[in-house]
């Protein structure tokens, strides 16, 4: 089932795709190209994965479809989303700190960590696609799981993209559709979609995978995602405070009333 020589060409695989992003991030001066590479990570080393499994089974070519589609889109609407922006925000933030030199710091501070979180997590998807045993009831409620998040992330995404279209919504909370219920939408399918993951992982036997779903979950709650996107957010949009209290950061609920009505 853990095949450490396939786990570790994922990891030579990943690296080596942090390496092309950081190559091509140095005439840009903009290390947020790492961004559309993060799910690619997991596309590059499941293609790996199940190209060296000794067989394939209907989970395994399950799960790589369900990477590549998940991969693929999330991939493509960063790369649209970011075009023409210049350099993320949170990048010029670790850029300011990191000067001088950090055109050769971002190799490790930015591009090799991901490849080696990507790495990390991506270990239900070693489980799935080397595992052998037949699909049972648990992979469907991974399946379940594993649609439930791509709904929340893909919608998520989109409706907020639309409502950024808009110029009249210029300075205004994205406060419709799921946003109404979570005020991460996207962050919450994204934890679903890699509890499915594992779950299919478990089905095979891999119960030793579920490091991935924990760190990732951190990841978004604690780290990169919901933590980092808040942390000045009421100082620089002071109306987010009303719908920080009528909205559940991460897990979907009914809104509450704010103070203000």
């Amino acid at each position: 089932m853990f095949d450490l020589q396939i786990y570790s060409l994922g990891l030579a695989a990943a690296l080596t795709l942090g390496l092309s992003g950081w190559i091509a991030s140095l005439p840009l001066k903009d290390v947020s190209i790492v961004d559309s590479l993060w799910s690619l990570f997991f596309l590059l080393m499941g293609g790996i994965y199940l190209l060296l499994a000794p067989a394939w089974g209907t989970r395994a070519l399950l799960v790589f479809a369900l990477t590549a589609i998940w991969a693929i889109r999330l991939s493509a609407f960063i790369t649209r989303r970011n075009h023409g922006h210049g350099e993320d925000r949170r990048y010029q933030a670790i850029r300011a700190d990191h000067e001088p030199g950090f055109w050769w710091k971002s190799i490790y501070i930015v591009f090799g960590l991901q490849a080696l979180l990507a790495w990390v997590i991506s270990l239900p998807l070693l489980a799935a696609l080397l595992g052998r045993s037949p699909l049972g009831w648990l992979d469907a409620v991974a399946l379940g799981l594993w649609l439930v998040g791509f709904f929340f992330e893909a919608v998520g995404d989109r409706q907020l993209a639309e409502f950024k279209a808009r110029p009249e919504n210029r300075g205004q909370v994205m406060d419709r559709g799921l946003w109404r219920y979570t005020r991460h939408p996207n962050y919450f399918g994204e934890a679903c979609l890699w509890w499915g993951f594992f779950l299919f992982a478990l089905a095979a036997g891999g119960w030793w995978s579920i490091l991935a779903p924990i760190l990732m979950t951190f990841l978004l709650l604690r780290v990169s995602g919901v933590s980092l996107l808040e942390k000045d957010i009421q100082e620089r949009r002071p109306a987010y405070r009303n719908y920080i209290e009528r909205t559940n950061a991460f897990f979907p609920g009914p809104p509450r009333r704010s103070s203000e009505g």
